[in-house]
């Protein structure tokens, strides 16, 4: 299981649901946030012994109501499009993990894992990988800014196409490496025929010369070849 990416994933699934939230608190909060801090402070001002996690609480509140008042609307929209783009990044390294393994099953496996083993992975990285898209597209659908639009419908239709196009090309890009593939396995074979060839026309060469060696060494070759006008 890719442990990482799928926690970058969440992560940047988390980062952006917090800042459409911290949108719609900015939004909420434009020209009141001197009134809601006194209001916190009135609040806190009337608890008798306030305890340490009280304090802290309080202490929370406010910084986070400061740092709304801080925050540029159009920064936030910026950094929710910057976390959808880590999330994206991160599925499609997921999905090219997942394409590589039902590559890897049509070949013979000569690992150590059992078919049920790689087959459950397949099937929990497919099921996260859904389970995290249904959450960002609700995310994205719902509770957005509404300055976005119909961003994840658009960025949906947009995805898809360009898939279709990775798919062919992914298609194309096999089927040449198939065919590269077939005709160096073809010349290697012609290459082992031609050694071959060469190798019985060598061994033949050598066995007549032994041949022609040892009947040049044999007596009766000896004794015939007296009889021969020197």
């Amino acid at each position: 299981m890719p442990f990482a990416l799928i926690a970058a994933a969440n992560t940047a699934i988390a980062a952006a649901k917090a800042g459409c939230k911290l949108y719609k608190d900015i939004k909420n909060a434009a020209g009141d946030v001197k009134e809601v801090l006194d209001d916190l402070k009135k609040q806190f001002a009337a608890k008798p012994n306030p305890s340490v996690e009280e304090k802290k609480q309080y202490n929370e509140e406010v910084q986070r109501v400061q740092t709304i008042a801080k925050t540029d609307p159009n920064e936030a929209l910026g950094d929710i499009g910057e976390h959808l783009g880590k999330f994206m990044d991160a599925y499609d390294a997921i999905i090219k993990l997942f394409l590589k393994e039902e590559m890897e099953a049509k070949k013979v496996y000569k690992g150590e894992e059992s078919v049920g083993r790689r087959a459950l992975r397949r099937v929990l990285i497919r099921s996260r990988l859904d389970s995290m898209l249904a959450e960002i597209r609700t995310e994205m659908t719902w509770n957005a800014p509404p300055e976005l639009g119909d961003l994840w419908t658009r960025f949906e239709k947009m995805w898809e196409r360009i898939n279709h196009e990775q798919s062919i090309a992914r298609a194309e890009e096999l089927r040449k490496a198939q065919i590269a593939a077939w005709q160096r396995a073809r010349t290697i074979s012609k290459a082992k025929a031609l050694a071959t060839w060469i190798g019985a026309i060598l061994f033949v060469q050598v066995w007549l010369w032994a041949v022609l060696i040892m009947i040049r060494k044999s007596q009766t070759y000896q004794s015939l070849s007296s009889y021969v006008w020197q």
